[in-house]
């Protein structure tokens, strides 16, 4: 129910979520690479006119999202591993993937993503480390890294802050990602702190110094 709340067109009206955030930002790019997409990415979700690309290093995610349709062509393999020519896309979008890489491979797709990309490299990611297993028995899914909005902001990103203020969240507490997103409040009861969370987005979104996650875009010149 909260999943629903939170991602109808009221709400996001009132408060910047991912959704709304990736709208925004693809109005302008006809081609869409996607690097770990997993099983639900929410490019399936919006309204854009792009024609995208899924990657993801997980067979049964890419297996997933092929029965979900979430994009026109996929690839099952590491992202490092990937080849594409140089401006082979208007924007690479990398949603929750570089904080489940050690520090030196998630820089080194970021600097492939650039590449690739014509217009912007995206990336959403929690804000600082945050410790997460693995999930739906997925090793990939266990967090290696951690990205600061600091040191976002250093490699020249443009941030906004998502997911509310980070002291109310904790590592999720279940093994599947279709898990409510009541899992990651840390305060109780939580059904209240999550609303307290979500109306707080209104207050991070410019102040992502404070936020639990990060929505980062840099511009390829």
């Amino acid at each position: 129910m909260f999943n629903y709340i939170y991602n109808s067109s009221l709400i996001t009206k009132i408060i910047p979520t991912l959704p709304r955030l990736l709208e925004k930002s693809l109005i302008d790019c006809e081609t869409l690479l996607d690097l770990g997409c997993g099983p639900s990415s929410p490019i399936g979700k919006i309204n854009h006119n792009a024609f995208t690309t899924g990657v993801d290093g997980f067979e049964p995610y890419i297996d997933e999202a092929r029965s979900n349709a979430t994009h026109n062509v996929y690839y099952c393999g590491n992202v490092l591993d990937m080849e594409f020519d140089e401006n082979s896309f208007d924007v690479v979008i990398l949603i929750d993937v570089i904080e489940h890489l050690i520090e030196e491979d998630a820089i080194k797709i970021l600097v492939l993503a650039s590449k690739w990309a014509k217009k912007k490299v995206i990336v959403n990611t929690p804000n600082g480390f945050v410790k997460q297993h693995a999930l739906d028995g997925n090793p990939l899914q266990e967090h290696l890294s951690g990205w600061p909005n600091s040191k976002m902001k250093s490699m020249g990103f443009t941030t906004r802050g998502l997911a509310g203020l980070k002291f109310l969240r904790q590592e999720v507490d279940h093994d599947s990602m279709s898990g409510s997103m009541l899992n990651s409040i840390k305060l109780y009861p939580k059904s209240f702190w999550f609303l307290v969370a979500a109306f707080s987005q209104i207050f991070t979104y410019r102040a992502a110094q404070f936020s639990f996650s990060l929505f980062c875009v840099k511009e390829i010149d």
